[in-house]
């Protein structure tokens, strides 16, 4: 289990390092191998990486599953990227725990002016054609069934890092790399962070799931979120209100954000004053996920947060309709619904701990009213006691 979970780590701090140098870089897991980088907009990794992880220190075997099994595996990626024998060449890490002795081919495959390819190429040939051991018998056959010159291309990929620190050092070399300094904070940082990333590890894990894959710049995105939200570092405001053409009006006469209006009996005029705050908060959202200023977690969580305001205030001014409720006064309560919403979301700020505009939290929840589906939708918003049925009606005529 502890493997397991340090190479979700392991993808986690890899991811982090390399951000430093290119933004667009992506983590995927369990595709072609244990973790793989790809750069952006391409589908061929640049490198594949094998996680070994033991709990007690000692040498990386030469006959061993942990180095012939990692050989095995990068020769299936390699035949299945049609990279063995041409074509550009990711690069094979083996990250472990262990330590390869500087008498063995293994040293000579580690970063530095010991490494020799030639070397390394006759020592694993030598190992591959012995009898013994039969646990890595297959693998080694594997090798050796390449021809001289894949082997050699092969042999000259790979890179051993070895020594490397046990799952628990894993935290403090990732908050160093992630620019965590100690304080009153660092803790609940770092475990924000890993939160939200096994989260996403699960994703990447699962095949049934659209996420296939992590870049460097949601990772940095998200760190800022989490970071700000002790800071209280408030999102950029980019947009400048004005009040909306007629055209841009009349483009939302169909939707069912202007219908949840006017089923509470608002003028025209109210109605393209809400509007305005819908049109630009969307435009604001939009410009905070397209620069990563903002993540989609971080998005639903504010939404989350606007609805748990609203549904307080919808329950305590509907409470009182009863089936017999005149059509006119349930327009009233809507509208107090509307108003007492409208001045909680003003006040909630799309991270915590921040300030914001208030049109974002009253445009934003505009969007969750825009949203709602049926009756039986948990997260649907509206302002008229009877907004349920009348939202599963107005979809049923757009409909048709």
């Amino acid at each position: 289990m502890t493997g397991y979970l340090y190479q979700c780590e392991l993808a986690l701090l890899e991811l982090a390092r390399r951000s430093w140098d290119d933004i667009t870089v992506e983590v995927r897991m369990e595709v072609l191998d244990d973790i793989e980088f790809l750069r952006e907009q391409t589908d061929d990794p640049h490198e594949l990486l094998q996680s070994k992880h033991r709990e007690k220190a000692g040498r990386l075997s030469e006959t061993g599953k942990d180095f012939w099994r990692s050989v095995a595996s990068w020769i299936d990626a390699l035949s299945a990227l049609d990279r063995l024998s041409a074509g550009s060449m990711p690069m094979l890490r083996l990250v472990t725990t262990q330590l390869a002795a500087d008498d063995t081919f293994l040293y000579q495959l580690r970063a530095g002016p010991e490494r020799s390819v030639d070397d390394a190429l006759a020592g694993m040939e030598r190992v591959a054609r012995a009898d013994d051991p039969g646990n890595t018998a297959v693998d080694r056959r594997k090798f050796m069934e390449l021809t001289a010159a894949q082997r050699y291309r092969l042999v000259a990929a790979i890179e051993i890092n070895d020594a490397s620190p046990l799952m628990s050092d894993l935290d403090s070399s990732l908050a160093r790399i992630l620019g965590i300094r100690p304080g009153q904070h660092a803790r609940a940082v770092l475990e924000d962070i890993k939160g939200w990333w096994y989260g996403v590890a699960v994703e990447l894990l699962d095949k049934n799931r659209a996420r296939v894959s992590v870049t460097a710049q949601e990772l940095q995105c998200r760190m800022e979120e989490i970071t700000d939200r002790f800071a209280g570092k408030n999102l950029p405001i980019t947009e400048t209100l004005r009040r909306l053409t007629d055209a841009e009006i009349a483009a939302y006469g169909d939707d069912l954000v202007v219908a949840q209006m006017q089923w509470i009996g608002l003028k025209n005029r109210t109605v393209a004053t809400h509007l305005r705050d819908y049109h630009y908060a969307r435009a604001q959202r939009s410009v905070w996920l397209r620069t990563f200023k903002i993540t989609e977690e971080g998005l639903e969580d504010y939404e989350r947060r606007l609805w748990d305001e609203w549904d307080h205030v919808f329950t305590r001014h509907t409470d009182d309709v009863e089936d017999d409720t005149p059509a006119a006064q349930r327009k009233t309560v809507g509208k107090r619904v509307l108003d007492d919403t409208m001045d909680k979301a003003a006040d909630m700020p799309a991270r915590p701990g921040s300030t914001t505009e208030g049109w974002i939290g009253r445009g934003t929840m505009h969007s969750l009213a825009g949203r709602a589906q049926n009756a039986g939708d948990d997260e649907s918003v509206g302002w008229h006691p009877d907004y349920p049925d009348l939202c599963q009606s107005h979809n049923e005529s757009q409909g048709q």
